[in-house]
């Protein structure tokens, strides 16, 4: 049993560094799943079996450091031999008998009462979704509101076409101008820092750590799915790969218009980096049109799609010659929302977010000589379950799309996401409400 016992304790050892809301979260990672395979040895009569074996020795290398702080096993404590034969069991004779006084009669004898079964422990109930299924967040650069939705767009099929199919948010903004605040901030509900601020020139200083969450991880603990799609995605021999971003103390260097990791909020969480979910989750964006035609249940309830640097529409990151800027967004827009909304995902229950997720840096200066807000971009929510045409005027951010997809989900916002001033247009998909009309 020892050969069991100190696997096993290592490992508990090990899941006993996630504690509270992480650990619940984190329950179904690869760490505690081993564990459950080494407890199931123990009911063998052979000891460890080669699976369960395998897996001990693949917790032991995964998570040294959890192994090195998990406290030896006591040795087993062995009963200390009877002095004498009287010692370890009394005569017969030696014991007293009761006085007859003290002996019930059979009539006055209690009966005595029978032990009240104990229920089984029962699994927490599961958070359930609302009429909406499936979620499909574009996040694009914004060259100003009017630059999208006003009566001069530059982005016709989203002003024209798709902005009367959906409900528009009139005050939607950024936290930042760069991209990873509002990223981060609309996957995590973590606030801009003055390196996200920067778009992290040094990966690690921007890495959070195990226990700050996301919601990839409440979904993937309350057993929805979820991917994210991002344009452009490869390894460094240009093939395509998944979860891609700098090493630890590197600093990215994108190729002009092509992946960068700043529009990849995902790949800075060690939650999703160490347990594997981004290496699983987080595809290149050639994988979105296979994955809409396949049918509703076997497509994501949350899909995160985001452009490579030219087609989001930051300027000079287009091919010379080729539509730059909002003209670029919105052409690469027409093509991958037609996608989302032939989907039979969408159709059923689904919500398309157009998005802004950062400010074209040359837009904003420009604005902000001109006494605009680059930080004012709108958003528009797309679904068969709203009245088209309509308008939404309160104040939303990236922390109001994380807030308002948990909600849609069952789920608790995470960090300033569950703040009191946070608003969110979930309710909109409550008891058939529809957002507010003009």
């Amino acid at each position: 049993m020892k050969l069991v016992r100190e696997p096993l304790q290592r490992a508990i050892a090990a899941a006993a560094t996630l504690n509270g809301k992480t650990l619940a979260l984190l329950i179904a990672s690869s760490l505690v799943a081993t564990s459950g395979i080494v407890v199931s040895a123990m009911s063998g009569s052979s000891g460890l079996n080669p699976l369960a074996a395998a897996a001990a020795q693949q917790l032991l290398e995964e998570h040294p450091a959890a192994v090195a702080a998990a406290p030896e096993s006591a040795p087993e404590a062995t009963p200390a031999p009877s002095s004498s034969p009287q010692e370890a069991a009394p005569s017969p004779e030696a014991a007293p008998l009761p006085s007859s006084g003290s002996v019930p009669s059979p009539e006055t004898a209690p009966t005595p009462e029978p032990e009240t079964p104990t229920r089984p422990p029962t699994e927490p109930e599961l958070p359930e979704a609302g009429p909406i299924k499936h979620v499909f967040l574009i996040s694009l650069a914004s060259t100003g509101y009017d630059a999208a939705f006003g009566a001069s767009s530059q982005m016709p099929y989203l002003s024209g076409t798709l902005r009367p199919q959906g409900v528009l948010l009139t005050n939607y903004s950024l936290l930042d101008t760069a991209a990873l605040p509002n990223g981060i901030a609309a996957i995590g509900g973590q606030a801009p820092t003055a390196d996200t601020k920067a778009d992290c020139p040094d990966y690690e200083k921007c890495l959070l750590p195990v226990e700050t969450l996301t919601l990839a991880d409440q979904f993937g603990t309350a057993r929805f799915s979820w991917h994210a799609y991002l344009e452009g995605m490869a390894d460094p021999e240009g093939k395509p790969g998944n979860c891609v971003h700098p090493e630890p103390d590197a600093t990215e260097a994108p190729a002009v218009g092509g992946y960068s990791a700043k529009l990849n909020p995902f790949v800075y969480f060690h939650s999703l980096l160490d347990l594997g979910d981004c290496a699983s989750n987080d595809v290149p964006a050639s994988e979105l049109a296979r994955d809409l035609k396949r049918k509703p249940d076997a497509v994501a309830n949350f899909n995160y799609v985001a452009p490579d640097l030219c087609n989001s529409g930051f300027r000079g990151q287009c091919p010379e010659g080729s539509p730059d800027g909002a003209a670029a967004a919105d052409a690469w827009l027409e093509k991958t929302a037609g996608e989302i909304l032939a989907s039979p995902a969408y159709k059923k229950d689904g919500l398309l977010i157009v998005s802004f997720g950062a400010a074209d840096p040359a837009a904003a200066e420009e604005l902000t000589a001109a006494g605009g807000d680059p930080l004012k971009t709108g958003a528009l929510l797309v679904s068969p379950l709203l009245t088209a045409g309509g308008t939404d005027g309160a104040a939303y951010d990236p922390y109001s799309l994380l807030r308002s997809v948990d909600e849609l989900f069952g789920l608790s916002p995470l960090g300033e996401a569950e703040g009191a001033k946070v608003h969110s247009f979930a309710s909109a998909f409550v008891a058939g409400e529809t957002a507010a009309g003009d």
